[in-house]
């Protein structure tokens, strides 16, 4: 219990020794909310488009399917708002630490869970709702404890080149997963997908930014940029399979715990943010993933808009 109350005083007396790191909370649930909104805007519209074209949502959305969706109006104003919403979460950051505004994301699963039940005018189950709080749980624990733990380090040009590596190879598998099984694919497949990758984007979007600032900008960080381009991209295609596939709380749900859970894993085992971490905090890592997890494939189990 000493570790949890020493960490408690720790967040307690860093707000009240700098409370202008506050202002970055407000910010941070705006961008929560723009990210729900897009989400439930971007699911109908995806929707729309798969109807439209007698699409099963299994077998992926094809290129011209893609290009209708530059036409439906939703699909547009969730973009604008996914758009708002990394702007608000970017500054946020600028204002205060991960600490606080990380966990914060986990508002949007909320946020959507409510909108999607009244716009479909579908009840969630008891399980549902045990299912989103054990997300929002897991994820603020995982990442809290993250917080507490690890120090920024530097990223070095051999740590950058490792990081790359690796996203080279986990883009070159789920490539290939997804032309073997698109027409099998379902909607957690999608959703995983999207989280792993966007966990190197918003890994490699910190790196780049930081290279920027310090005038650091060689033939490596071009490349840094080239992989964040094609993550991005990749990630986004994965997402709309996602909304055309499961409803928005589920695809929600998903990235909002293995997006962090893979940034973290990769300034942990990659940077080695947290070397020397204590044993309770390996500890915590392990029960605060597995209650994230487990209810991401609770919600997929029990969402009523989730067809089996």
């Amino acid at each position: 219990m000493s570790p949890v109350l020493d960490f408690l005083t720790e967040v307690s007396l860093e707000t009240f020794q700098n409370p202008t790191q506050m202002i970055g909370v407000p910010i941070a649930i705006v961008g929560a909310v723009f990210l729900s909104l897009g989400a439930q805007f971007q699911h109908r519209g995806v929707n729309k488009v798969d109807n439209a074209t007698e699409g099963t949502g299994k077998n992926g959305l094809n290129f011209g399917q893609l290009t209708l969706l530059l036409k439906r109006p939703s699909w547009v104003i969730g973009t604008l708002m996914l758009g708002l919403a990394i702007v608000f979460q970017l500054v946020s950051l600028a204002f205060s630490p991960l600490i606080l505004v990380q966990p914060l994301g986990a508002i949007a699963l909320v946020v959507t869970a409510i909108v999607n039940s009244r716009v479909s005018k579908v009840k969630m189950t008891r399980a549902g709702i045990i299912s989103i709080a054990a997300c929002v749980l897991g994820i603020g624990l995982f990442v809290g404890i993250a917080a507490t733990v690890s120090g920024e380090k530097p990223v070095t040009d051999e740590k950058l080149i490792t990081i790359l590596i690796i996203l080279g190879v986990v883009l070159l598998i789920l490539g290939t997963m997804f032309a073997i099984f698109r027409t099998r694919a379902r909607a957690l497949f999608y959703i995983i997908s999207a989280g792993m990758v966007y966990g190197f984007v918003a890994t490699l979007a910190k790196v780049v930014i930081s290279r920027v600032q310090a005038s650091d900008f060689n033939w490596l960080t071009l490349i840094c940029i080239v992989g964040l381009l094609a993550g991005t991209g990749l990630g986004a295609y994965f997402v709309q399979n996602a909304y055309a596939s499961g409803p928005p709380d589920l695809v929600i749900a998903g990235l909002t715990v293995v997006d962090p859970m893979v940034a973290v894993a990769i300034a942990v085992i990659v940077l080695g943010e947290a070397d020397g971490a204590p044993l309770w905090a390996i500890i915590g890592f392990v029960i605060a993933g597995a209650i994230a997890v487990w209810g991401v494939f609770q919600l997929a189990r029990h969402h009523p808009q989730v067809a089996n």
